[in-house]
């Protein structure tokens, strides 16, 4: 994405406040923005200190989210992020005490230095919007989306997310490092006091609603259905994936797809948005055979390999309804 006027109010106003924290990042927010409108959660995977907490806390703040943070750690126990049942004597009864989990925004830092344990008590918030103690459910009020980070160099104390968990995030991006340029521009805007501290909403979660509402509405075409299947099915069948996209990973790069058009003002998805979207969604759902591992093969590189190989197809705008003197 650029710095360009296409973009409609509802997604120029939050790139436009994300930007005052994160310098010239406007291309990750904009996907990070387009998978919360679809509904979905983000994975952020990159090196310390490249803003993947700021990117977090300024879409909470620009959305007009509650944000909370927790530091996952070996020690971190399941309801210590979903909430415990205390015992109250005087009443003889237990109490549900809300976890942060109860939030708008969470941000699961560092997410793979937790126990497996710890890190599956996300499942059933990400999955299904509530969480079950004591067997009794508590639903999660929305919008709730949960960024998580993680370090893809630092592996020493970590657990690997499983397979159906990383499955659980619609998009996992990676925020980058500025340019030379970048760079300067941000240690002059941060020689004083953060911008986060001073970041004012520009949105309420009952916008954020309707804007997801709007989404699901965005046309896809019959042709475009195919292609986002076929790129699926294409990952499935490459010789260096052991585990390809499911028919969810087609879901969420259709999902995501509607949100970036929608984003840009358009009411139908075009073969753009569709390859824009691919890597984020379907990269971190591939495992890749031991070979491929050995030579150090991206997972980002199967899906532009992928994207190579599949045509692309042509019509995929909506024709105006015909007439009867048309016909």
């Amino acid at each position: 994405m650029t710095d360009s006027p296409i973009f409609q109010p509802f997604a120029r106003s939050i790139l436009d406040n994300v930007a005052r924290v994160l310098v010239g990042k406007t291309e990750v927010t904009g996907l990070a923005l387009a998978g919360v409108l679809a509904g979905g959660h983000v994975l952020l995977e990159d090196a310390p200190g490249t803003g993947k907490t700021m990117l977090a806390r300024a879409l909470a703040v620009s959305l007009g989210l509650t944000f909370t943070r927790v530091q996952f750690t070996p020690d971190l126990l399941p309801g210590d992020v979903t909430g415990v049942s205390v015992y109250r004597p005087a009443s003889g009864t237990f109490e549900f005490v809300p976890g942060p989990i109860f939030t708008g925004v969470l941000l699961a830092d560092e997410i793979n230095r937790a126990t497996p344990k710890t890190q599956s008590a996300l499942l059933e918030a990400m999955g299904e919007g509530q969480v079950t103690e004591s067997g009794v459910t508590h639903t999660l009020e929305q919008p709730f989306v949960v960024i998580a980070t993680q370090n893809p160099i630092e592996n020493e104390g970590t657990y690997r997310l499983p397979e159906a968990q990383l499955d659980r995030f619609l998009l996992r991006l990676s925020v980058g490092y500025p340019t030379l340029d970048e760079e300067v521009r941000m240690l002059s805007r941060l020689q004083g006091q953060h911008p986060i501290h001073a970041l004012e909403p520009v949105a309420a979660p009952a916008e954020l609603l309707a804007a997801r509402r709007e989404v699901q509405t965005v046309h896809v075409s019959e042709d475009l259905r195919r292609y986002v299947a076929a790129l699926s099915a294409r990952t499935r069948s490459h010789s260096a994936v052991t585990l390809g996209g499911s028919p969810r990973a087609s879901l969420a790069l259709q999902g995501v797809a509607q949100a970036l058009a929608w984003m840009e003002g358009r009411g139908f998805v075009i073969p753009d948005d569709v390859q824009r979207a691919a890597p984020g969604v379907l990269a971190h759902r591939l495992s890749l055979n031991i070979e491929a591992r050995l030579q150090g093969l991206p997972a980002e590189e199967v899906v532009r390999e992928v994207l190579r190989s599949e045509p692309v197809p042509v019509e995929t705008v909506p024709r105006p309804p015909e007439t009867a003197a048309a016909r």
